[in-house]
């Protein structure tokens, strides 16, 4: 019988690893910030015993809740972004019942409301110092070689090329690659894997693996059953289009997703109000102007004012988008879309000023608070559009996963206007693709910022 191997003996951090002894820490922490707060309050010290009660509730509350959020899970190989903002949300949750339990029990008027907020301040500020403290400290004793977990990586057909490319990244996340393995589906190669792992003393074992090498997979686990070393699978997705992929769990089976919207949940409900309120105030700010335009384009051309065109939406649902006309009304055979062209006869003279400063697009804005189109979104393309591209362009039809957009991230980088190339839908259709995998209410933000800057004179017909 082969004997069973470990890594080499742990050391103090692993046998007390830090973000588990962050939960008494954090403990503390609120002890200390409600004898601050209540310094601050009442001018002394010492607690009544009804202030000493509510501290230990309130601190086994947020400890819960931390662990509820995953926050005292391993720090290692996580930014520090997300650690924060784990402690954010567990306040949020710890408030939201301690609140709901003192209304229930009717105690809420036995405490000081100054009190519980400088208590909660004041932890989340010692929470936040320690956190940057404790990652700014192993950032430095990692990046000269101390406290790192030693990977080694098994690679067929090059996977570990996404790898390669955080190379220098890895020190300061916590893991050095002691040594890279080429894959040989060959009987010597599995044995001299185990010996391999034994020398080498790894902490953790890495598969760069295509999909295809499922069976490789099995038979690595299996040569590997005897040790109890991490192992951890990266598949090699680079020939995929990914759209914010992500793993998730399904009936209790782990899913790895490779093209998901990013608009679920909070993130549906902050995209919805964002549209609501900035679509609603710039709606009031451009009304006087929108009547203005459609009274120019009564008295200066026969027809409607506005246009109305079937665009494709959110997955693929057709809607009507609304436009002020700037062109003659003509008709168009077998349904086909004809995009305006420099010098066009079907323009109309103050269509051509609409079009080149993008005024033509304000009623879109009600296309927003109904709910169809976002402020920030990839632009909707005419039906026929979709159709001729969505077999030329590889994952065109992925940007309508979310909702279409009145101004968009490939039109602030110059991708706007005709699309008379395959290339250059190409590279409008990559941006939008970024957008949806990038999406943040920041990023929103910086858009609509862009699109002020830079004006909305187009120079497209």
């Amino acid at each position: 019988m082969k004997p069973i191997f470990r890594h080499a003996a742990p050391t103090l951090a692993e046998r007390y690893p830090l973000a588990a002894l962050a939960g008494g820490i954090d403990f503390v922490i609120i002890l200390v910030s409600s004898h601050i707060a209540h310094y601050l309050r009442f001018g002394y010290w010492a607690l009544s015993e009804h202030y000493i009660l509510a501290t230990f509730v309130l601190a086994l509350l947020a400890v819960l809740c931390q662990v509820f959020t995953g926050s005292y899970q391993s720090w290692r190989g996580r930014p520090l972004l997300l650690q924060l903002w784990r402690i954010y949300f567990a306040w949020i949750l710890a408030l939201a019942i301690a609140s709901a339990l003192a209304v229930m029990i009717k105690v809420s008027g036995y405490y000081s409301r100054l009190w519980l907020g400088f208590t909660v301040l004041t932890s989340v500020i010692l929470m936040t110092g320690f956190r940057v403290a404790i990652f700014t400290f192993f950032r430095q004793i990692r990046a000269k070689g101390y406290n790192l977990k030693k990977v080694v990586v098994i690679e067929a057909d090059r996977a570990a090329q996404a790898l390669r490319d955080r190379w220098e990244r890895l020190p300061t996340q916590g893991y050095k690659v002691v040594e890279i393995i080429p894959f040989s589906d060959e009987p010597v190669w599995y044995e001299h894997l185990t010996e391999q792992m034994k020398k080498d003393a790894a902490h953790e074992l890495w598969l760069c693996l295509p999909l295809h090498y499922g069976q490789a997979l099995k038979s690595i686990m299996y040569a590997l059953r005897h040790t109890t070393t991490d192992i951890r699978y990266l598949p090699d997705l680079g020939d995929l289009p990914l759209l914010n992929h992500r793993v998730s769990e399904i009936a209790g089976l782990y899913t790895l997703d490779i093209s998901r919207s990013p608009m679920e949940g909070p993130n549906q409900l902050v995209k919805r109000a964002e549209d609501l309120i900035l679509g609603a105030l710039i709606g009031l700010a451009v009304l006087p102007a929108c009547l203005i335009i459609a009274a120019a384009i009564k008295l200066t051309s026969p027809g409607p004012v506005i246009f109305k065109q079937y665009r494709l939406g959110i997955s693929g649902r057709p809607f009507k988008v609304y436009k002020f006309r700037s062109m003659e009304l003509h008709e168009e055979e077998n349904g086909q879309v004809t995009q305006a062209a420099p010098g066009d006869a079907r323009i109309t003279r103050l269509g051509a000023f609409l079009r080149r400063t993008s005024l033509d697009e304000l009623p879109q804005f009600y296309n927003v608070l109904q709910g169809r189109m976002s402020i920030v979104g990839p632009r909707p393309h005419a039906l026929a559009h979709n159709e001729y591209y969505k077999d030329l362009v590889e994952a065109y039809m992925q940007r309508h996963k979310v909702k279409p957009g009145i101004t968009g991230w490939a039109q602030v980088n110059g991708y706007r206007g005709a699309t008379d190339t395959v290339e250059k839908m190409e590279k409008r259709v990559a941006h939008d693709l970024w957008y949806i995998d990038n999406w943040s209410l920041w990023l929103d933000l910086r858009i609509i910022g862009k699109t002020i800057y830079k004006g909305f004179m187009n120079g497209e017909p």
